[in-house]
């Protein structure tokens, strides 16, 4: 299939004018964000899953497809920022901002909700609020679309928002570079974005006071619970590190087993136990994703085998005793081998918790839709992280994945339940407004209609 903009009579174009209608009444319609999913799954998409990875011809053409719904709002204003973040904005009588955020971006053969449910949800909450307060609500609001959260071409994610927050390491993704050898610097000049220039984003949360973001859960919890919709404490910390065992190589078939220096057998032995230690921490998560060994032939016991180790949890000292639990079970494992061990640390990033009058809104959002809340946290970073890290009140909600499968073609939700997520973002919207602008101040004018001037 071709990936872009359908040519003028498409059946997919159809549509816009009567997307246009719709928003004239002024009621939210959940059941047009789910077209709107689908028709960008049809421009993007084949049959091996969606392909909008960032900063490549077929993100641009959807970045093009957003800004072309937007553009059918009256009164907001649109535009890239210095990181190539895209903005809505729809001005408030008060330059205090409401932030609703997503990324239209995918994985490569990725799914068709990851990331582009926030944005297409944000968009519908958008009409319906320029619509309710015809153009002029007591609040600024502002949908933005993240440039790159996945990092799919150039293995870092967060792009965007990370220069938004001004958490980007700069020297670091100055380096990155694609499989194909091409530079971000370089890849991104092609969309308008001077990579030095990037931290200059900043000035857009300038007036943030606060941020919303809705996202499949990609994982099995709610699916597991039965319910539809959660609420998100916070996104996990992450210890990452490579440990190194490094015994004697040595002919597999002369050496007794008794006199084996086997860096393999010590590295085994951490896979156990990572296990042992994430039960005991009480939803922590540890894994080790990568293993490698030298000489790596069958005929010699292994001298070096390093693994990579990456452990997750919510609350700060709970990770760092799993981390020292790691570290003291490697040095246990390495001197019943006669081995030695060395860590080295390959990322970091502290646990990002929540706002708790926001997570208090979204429960209650949810349990007005008739849904069951359930508080949990997320195990993946989401541009939301870096909202937070800026000192913006944030909140996360999540919608059920069936499967609990994401960055996947089977990626999907049940359309009831995207449809609830919608309605709930949008209570949740309508009460954050409330919150930033003072309840009374909120309801009188809500009462009294928009301001007109004399």
């Amino acid at each position: 299939m071709v990936f872009g903009r359908p040519t003028p009579g498409n059946e997919l174009w159809a549509g816009a004018a009567c997307c246009k209608m719709e928003h004239m009444k002024g009621s939210l319609n959940p059941k047009r964000t789910i077209a709107e999913l689908k028709e960008l799954r049809s421009l993007t998409a084949d049959e091996n899953g969606a392909h909008r990875v960032a900063f490549t011809s077929t993100w641009a053409n959807a970045r093009k497809w957003l800004r072309s719904k937007l553009e059918q709002l009256p009164g907001i204003e649109i535009h890239n920022d210095a990181a190539g973040n895209l903005w809505a904005t729809l001005r408030g009588e008060s330059e205090k901002a409401l932030l609703i955020g997503g990324h239209i971006d995918s994985v490569p053969n990725g799914g068709w909700l990851d990331g582009c449910l926030d944005t297409m949800a944000g968009v519908e909450i958008l009409r319906r609020i320029q619509a309710q307060f015809t153009g002029r609500p007591p609040v600024t609001v502002r949908v933005v679309d993240w440039a790159d959260e996945e990092g799919a071409r150039f293995g870092k994610s967060l792009f965007g928002s990370s220069a938004c927050s001004g958490k980007i390491d700069m020297d670091e993704t100055r380096g990155l570079k694609d499989k194909e050898g091409i530079g971000l610097v370089d890849a991104i000049k092609e969309y308008g974005i001077d990579f030095e220039k990037v931290k200059d984003s900043g000035k857009e949360l300038a007036n943030a006071a606060a941020y919303l973001e809705l996202h499949i859960e990609q994982g099995p919890v709610l699916l597991d619970l039965g319910l539809p919709l959660g609420t998100v404490l916070g996104t996990f910390g992450v210890e990452r590190h490579a440990i190194t065992f490094r015994g004697q190589a040595a002919h597999s078939g002369s050496t007794p087993m008794n006199r084996r220096r086997d860096a393999f057998l010590a590295a085994a032995k951490m896979s156990p136990e990572i296990y042992r230690i994430a039960e005991r921490s009480n939803s922590g998560v540890c894994t080790i994703g990568s293993c490698a060994t030298k000489p790596g032939i069958v005929t010699s016991v292994v001298e070096e085998c390093r693994i990579a180790l990456d452990q997750r949890h919510l609350d700060a000292k709970v990770l760092a005793r799993m981390l020292q639990e790691a570290k003291e079970a490697s040095e246990r494992f390495a001197k019943e081998g006669n081995v030695s061990v060395r860590w080295k640390r390959l990322w970091e990033i502290e646990p990002i918790l929540f706002n708790k009058d926001l997570i208090k809104f979204c429960d209650e959002a949810i349990s007005e839709t008739g849904a069951k809340s359930h508080r949990l946290p997320s195990g993946p970073l989401h541009d939301a992280a870096e909202v937070a890290r800026a000192g913006v009140p944030t909140v996360m909600m999540f919608v059920q994945s069936l499967h609990g499968i994401s960055h996947n073609k089977i990626e999907d939700t049940k359309e009831e339940h995207l449809e609830m997520a919608v309605t709930a973002l949008d209570k949740l919207a309508e009460k954050a407004m409330s919150w930033i602008c003072g309840d009374e101040t909120y309801l009188r004018r809500q009462r009294m209609g928009p301001a007109t001037n004399s």
